[in-house]
């Protein structure tokens, strides 16, 4: 004979486990798409509030106050603070191009858009003599 499960304490292992979830911290990396069709990429805790921060905030010398309105165009929850900032910092240094890849879901062009053009780069050296 089977003894009845207790559902007082799964009930209250859910409940423990909905708490710690709501008491998790989680880091958003953005990018938002200004008026003059800049981008612009951010890293926050509370994305909605940062986003009306950029849209309606008091900070005349910010970026985006002078490029209003601005849109979301992608953004990446993080767990930990390093790996989001991490994620930032190297998304700020891609092309325009690369980060409308990203935004528009393009993996397959990422590793594409990370090689270099420029015509000084040493694997473009010779490409031009014939």
């Amino acid at each position: 004979v089977e003894k009845p499960r207790n559902t007082k304490s799964l009930d209250s292992a859910r409940h423990d486990r909905n708490t710690i979830i709501k008491q998790m911290k989680f880091y958003y990396v953005y990018m938002i798409e200004c008026a003059d069709e800049s981008i612009y990429t951010g890293l926050t805790n509370n994305l909605d509030r940062r986003l009306k921060e950029h849209n309606f905030g008091s900070k005349d010398n910010s970026y985006t106050s002078k490029r209003r309105p601005v849109k979301l165009i992608w953004h990446q929850e993080f767990m930990q603070f390093a790996q989001a900032e991490y994620f930032e910092k190297k998304i700020k240094r891609w092309s325009r191009v690369k980060k409308w890849a990203l935004a528009n879901d393009e993996y397959d062009m990422l590793p594409l858009l990370a090689e270099c053009r420029n015509e000084s780069h040493a694997k473009n050296k010779d490409l031009d003599k014939s």
